[in-house]
């Protein structure tokens, strides 16, 4: 059955899961990329990501690559596909931040308030989606067909549909890192009300991960 998941979403210790200052110069704000020290060195991430021949293995990696297995679809906020704001600038040349070859290998939907052009690089296609947290999701399933639906962030997407009732399973990767400024997933959500209980916790090498489910 097709579920709807979070994967992969890495926390600070004091709650932040995105520094502030977001920039094309600094694309998870300021700070940001220590939240994601754990993941970096994954042979998941290094042969996924950046192409490259091999990475670290273990627990760390094992969630990394837990993450990609069994996704027919993404659903990405604007932030996740870009640094600019408002309207889509004409002739936007702006494909992401991946380069030529995306990780997602599939159909994302990426959410925005101003309509764009359907593009395709490698075997990725985006689409762009004006219509509401509900109209993607509809949308990426019928494209998932069986298989999972993942959001990819950031925290205002995740936590609209969190709210919307929307979200199966959670994989939270808590970091040593205190961020001190930034962006907070959880602050005013009541996650027990919403039906997430007894979270499954995984030591990992460079963070403690939890997986909480519906």
């Amino acid at each position: 059955m097709s579920r709807v998941r979070v994967n992969c979403f890495s926390v600070s210790l004091d709650g932040f899961v995105a520094g502030p200052n977001q920039s094309l110069e600094h694309p998870l704000g300021e700070r940001g990329p220590e939240l994601h020290n754990w993941f970096f060195p994954t042979e998941t991430f290094q042969t996924t990501v950046l192409g490259q021949e091999r990475g670290s293995t273990g627990v760390d990696n094992d969630m990394a690559a837990r993450s990609f297995h069994n996704v027919g679809a993404w659903i990405l906020g604007r932030n996740m596909f870009a640094h600019s704001r408002g309207a889509w600038p004409a002739n936007d040349e702006w494909k992401g931040w991946w380069g030529d070859t995306p990780p997602y290998h599939c159909d994302v939907f990426v959410l925005s308030h101003y309509p764009r052009e359907s593009f395709t690089l490698a075997d990725t296609t985006f689409h762009f989606v004006t219509d509401g947290i509900e109209a993607a999701m509809e949308r990426a399933k019928a494209s998932a067909k069986a298989k999972d639906v993942r959001i990819g962030g950031g925290a205002s997407t995740i936590r609209q549909y969190l709210q919307a009732g929307l979200i199966d399973e959670m994989h939270i990767a808590v970091s040593p890192v205190l961020l001190g400024r930034g962006e907070h997933l959880f602050s005013g959500m009541d996650l027990y009300a919403l039906g997430f209980k007894s979270p499954e916790l995984i030591p990992g090498e460079g963070a403690t991960h939890y997986i909480i489910r519906r």
